[in-house]
């Protein structure tokens, strides 16, 4: 007969809980990636996902939108900046 090291059969050894904790380790790694991309990139949301948009965001649109004219699309940029 031959002892093995470790715990149980593989994976298998740990039944549910095992599994369980490995799928919250799994999405702890993936949640501070994230955490840690925004941080370095300074982002507190994310413009493709439709998160806030910025005021020259919203100035753009209106002047595509043609609810203001190129005069007051440029003063309004210019005040902006």
């Amino acid at each position: 007969m031959m002892w093995g090291y470790g715990y149980g059969d593989g994976m298998m050894g740990y039944g549910l809980f095992g599994g369980l904790f490995s799928l919250l380790w799994f999405v702890l790694m993936v949640v501070i990636v994230v955490a840690i991309v925004r941080w370095v990139t300074g982002s507190r949301h994310c413009h493709w996902m439709g998160g806030e948009k910025t005021a020259l965001d919203l100035l753009k649109e209106r002047y595509a939108k043609g609810e203001i004219d190129k005069k007051e699309f440029e003063e309004k940029k210019r005040d902006l900046n």
